[in-house]
């Protein structure tokens, strides 16, 4: 019994490796084949396929990179254009700044538009005496870790700003934490008023237009030209 099951695995066996092999093909028993022949239908020109050699490659690489500074060129003019602002100007300082505007730039390329600056309050240490007074106070904020700055008001200097506030209150909580750092002699002030006025705002300045602009310059009254907000 045990050599009739041997026997019957073995012809298992040879028939399987027939019927695979497509043997039996003539009997009508053969293995399915996959193949996709719309694949082949869709190819565009497979005869014309090749290699490039290595010049070739390298030639058409050349062309590539002769072509991207032009483009790269361009890019970066367009993106040189940028909006800019200058200002607050009082009335007498906006009618003569108008009138140069008006003859130096193009028309539609400025406008001046009303704006409001608002008040600053600051942490303040100072007046000093000396710069070395200033100097040795520098030094121990430093120690303390405490950030500064020095003022714009020249009303106070040579003085030192802690830190800038629109809110009178705001620069009071400032104080009171600065205070638990050590820093016992500083004092909230204002240092700019509350101020109305011209903005001038130029909305796309290029190369060209910023030529221009620096004809203007004692216009602007000292006056930096700054990235819009």
């Amino acid at each position: 019994m045990l050599r009739l099951l041997v026997l019957l695995l073995a012809l298992a066996n040879v028939a399987y490796f027939a019927w695979s092999q497509g043997a039996l093909a003539p009997l009508g028993m053969a293995p399915s084949v996959q193949t996709e022949p719309q694949r082949l239908a869709t190819q565009i020109r497979p005869e014309a396929i090749r290699l490039l050699t290595a010049d070739e490659a390298r030639q058409l690489e050349n062309s590539g990179s002769a072509a991207r500074p032009a483009n790269g060129a361009s890019a970066t003019a367009e993106a040189a254009a940028e909006c800019l602002q200058a200002g607050l100007f009082n009335e007498q300082q906006t009618t003569a700044l108008r009138a140069s505007l008006e003859k130096a730039l193009p028309a539609g390329s400025w406008q001046l538009e009303s704006s409001t600056e608002p008040a600053r309050w600051i942490v303040y240490m100072g007046k000093y005496s000396s710069e070395e007074a200033l100097a040795k106070k520098r030094n121990e904020l430093r120690q303390r870790g405490v950030a500064f700055r020095a003022v714009n008001n020249e009303a106070l200097a040579p003085g030192l700003a802690l830190a800038s506030f629109a809110l009178q209150a705001d620069a009071d909580q400032e104080l009171a934490r600065v205070a638990s750092k050590g820093v016992r002699t500083a004092r909230v002030v204002q240092e700019r008023a509350e101020a109305r006025g011209q903005l001038l705002k130029l909305a796309a300045v290029d190369a060209a237009l910023r030529a221009q602009l620096d004809a203007l310059k004692p216009q602007l009254e000292g006056k930096p030209l700054r990235p819009c907000l």
